[in-house]
């Protein structure tokens, strides 16, 4: 099902929200504070907040700090949803869609890019969910010649420590992102930013234009490369985007560009929402526990309604998240993590923020590789972490840390 239906006033002032919440990140990343914070006090912030983009800024900073149902709910709130009505589709639209089967989303995608130059995937940049799917694609991607991950939400290009720091970006400080970046580099990509550095105001269009110089100039160095794009939104239009003043998005003028017609891939119109009864009747239809692509008899993939205007390729239909311990079910990337539970001992007050970091990393201002809020001594819940070895923080209500310890995860 589509989203519900914007009038152009209504769109235009989502833009203008989405600029403002872009000036807040500005005047956020230059002020000192806490990056990773108790779920009350982003509450208590967000209730103290009276500017427009109050709910994407609340949002981004419940995903940052690990809370991700909250930071669905409180990203559905900023809109016009009648949270007592069940979302519905037509009778022509549910008779469309099962005309289609259900493909692992991932075997599919990697299937095809054997075929592909390059691949543009998008995010919710308040979903985590979306950059551990894409984490999953890495290794068989490089497998099938693809050596370049481009990043919207990348500031600089990594330094040669191979990791991601606060600085590098503010949405790659959430530790799915980080550990996107961290797990590219370790298999061989290259990881690169591509945003526009124009202080043009047009709209977005010479942002959508310099986006896409940014990455063709790689592709033209690189000529016998492959290369991978994960980005937000509508970037991935390959015809005209929902913000008519783009004119074209990022992906239209890469085919513009080079001539090449990119694999674009859409994650953000059929995941789950923070409030189940706005989620979209397709993934009840589909009920399936892992994601899919739609593809029919003639291997045409669906994207949409059917009188949905073709501007991207695929659209991939998310499962409903299962939990386990208050986790993600997701989070265990196929059970290539594994599940770590703090002992009691260790933690000397409640609540209990607990950080996860690769050895070396936290000195340098690195990125958690998860985190935990743990509010009382009852509560279960776990870390959820690749082999190998980390430094444990745990900070209490003031932020102070109250233990620290390395933990070996075999």
């Amino acid at each position: 099902m589509k989203p519900i239906p914007l009038t152009k006033t209504k769109k235009m002032l989502h833009f203008k929200i989405f600029l403002l919440f872009l000036l807040s990140i500005n005047v956020t990343a230059q002020e000192k504070k806490e990056t990773y914070l108790f779920s009350e006090d982003i509450s208590t912030n967000f209730e103290k907040d009276k500017t427009l983009p109050r709910f994407q800024v609340a949002a981004t900073n419940f995903s940052i700090s690990g809370y991700y149902k909250l930071a669905l709910e409180t990203w559905d709130k900023q809109f016009e949803n009648d949270f007592s009505k069940k979302r519905t589709i037509s009778k022509e639209d549910s008779i469309y869609f099962k005309t289609f089967n259900p493909v692992n989303a991932k075997e599919y995608i990697i299937d095809r890019s054997k075929n592909e130059r390059i691949i543009l995937i998008n995010e919710a940049h308040n979903n985590s969910r979306h950059r551990v799917f894409t984490t999953s694609l890495l290794q068989d991607l490089y497998n099938n010649g693809y050596r370049f991950l481009g990043l919207e939400a990348l500031w600089e290009n990594l330094n040669d420590k191979g990791y991601p720091v606060l600085e590098s970006g503010f949405y790659t400080k959430e530790s799915q992102f980080g550990n996107l970046i961290k797990e590219a580099t370790a298999i061989g990509f290259t990881v690169f930013g591509y945003e526009s550095t124009s202080k043009t105001r047009d709209g977005g269009k010479t942002r959508e234009i310099e986006q896409a110089e940014n990455i063709v100039k790689l592709m033209k160095e690189n000529p016998d490369s492959k290369f991978l794009i994960h980005c937000g939104y509508e970037h991935i239009v390959e015809g005209t985007p929902g913000i008519k003043t783009w004119e074209k998005a990022m992906a239209g003028r890469i085919i513009e560009m080079t001539g090449i017609n990119p694999l674009t891939i859409d994650q953000t119109n059929y995941s789950e929402k923070g409030t189940p009864i706005l989620n979209s009747p397709y993934i009840e239809m589909v009920n399936l526990d892992y994601p899919v692509i739609m593809v029919n008899n003639e291997n045409q993939t669906f994207n949409g309604d059917k009188d949905n205007p073709k501007k991207i390729d695929c659209c991939i239909i998310h499962p409903v998240t299962k939990y386990k311990n208050n986790r993600p079910d997701w989070l265990s990337l196929s059970n290539e993590r594994k599940t770590v539970t703090i002992k009691k001992s260790k933690i000397k007050e409640y609540p209990a923020l607990v950080m996860a970091y690769r050895i070396n990393e936290y000195e340098n201002n690195g990125i958690p590789a998860d985190i935990i809020e743990i509010s009382n001594r009852d509560e279960k819940t776990n870390l959820i972490l690749k082999k190998g070895q980390y430094k444990i923080l745990i900070k209490n209500k003031n932020y102070k840390i109250s233990s620290e310890f390395e933990q070996s995860v075999k």
